[in-house]
């Protein structure tokens, strides 16, 4: 097949990528683990993208990290462990029969088997930004409706994400800086959110430095971590943007 441009919308409306992350997100939840479907990977593929922007890369970069982030998750249709190897496998066969060149869809594949914190490490700016996205998306509306209710509040990852009602990813490209900010209510506890997500901060920290920034978690207020990035500044876009709110 000819190579030609793939675009988001292409992947987007792609009725094998739509049926693996629609079983990716049945599997997870006779599993028991909180929603992996449609909202996580829209949240992630939007994330994905703003951040590469704001950091000024290029469009095309831009639009392949929101095609990663739409496809990161489908592996756990297979299973949950190392889905991101199975997920960048899967992700291969569907992009290079729609006919995207190699290189591109190299790009996306290392990002999709990168983006776990038992194994994967930041690669490239595709795979740091998709760690940051799909890390920062902790917020009550993944937790299933089944699961709102006081039973939930003994499961630690359903209490913890009920607990949040508003998070955002904001990229501060004057001072290098990307922050997760975090709002949650006393259902949880700050202590709570560490205990599950501090491997996935760590990543994160680490997919900051890769984009030459440093990374701050800030919940209610309150910076949990004030890490700075080793290396001299270069230049990038100016501003301090907001991106991809999730409130409820």
């Amino acid at each position: 097949m000819a190579k030609k441009i793939v675009r988001f919308e292409d992947v987007r409306k792609s009725e094998k990528v739509l049926s693996l992350i629609g079983a990716a997100n049945k599997y997870l939840e006779v599993k028991g683990y909180n929603e992996h479907g449609l909202r996580h990977v829209g949240y992630v593929s939007k994330t994905t993208s703003n951040i590469l922007k704001e950091l000024g890369f290029d469009e095309r970069t831009c639009e392949l990290g929101a095609i990663a982030g739409f496809m990161h998750d489908i592996g756990n249709s297979v299973n949950r462990l190392y889905h991101g190897v199975s997920g960048a496998t899967l992700t291969y066969g569907i992009l290079d029969k729609m006919g995207m060149p190699f290189h591109e869809i190299n790009q996306i594949t290392m990002a999709i088997g990168n983006h776990e914190e038992d194994y994967g490490i930041p690669v490239n700016p595709i795979s740091a930004a998709l760690i940051i996205a799909d890390k920062s998306d902790a917020h009550r509306t993944r937790v299933r409706p089944n699961d709102r209710n006081e039973t939930a509040l003994d499961n630690i990852h359903a209490r913890v994400n009920l607990a949040i009602k508003k998070n955002f990813v904001v990229i501060d490209s004057v001072k290098h800086i990307v922050r997760l900010v975090i709002f949650m209510d006393d259902t949880s506890s700050i202590m709570d959110f560490l205990q599950i997500y501090l491997s996935r901060m760590v990543l994160s920290e680490k997919a900051a430095t890769f984009l030459d920034c440093s990374f701050e978690l800030v919940i209610n207020d309150l910076i949990i971590n004030n890490r700075r990035r080793p290396k001299a500044p270069t230049t990038l876009k100016l501003g301090t943007t907001e991106t991809n709110v999730s409130e409820e």
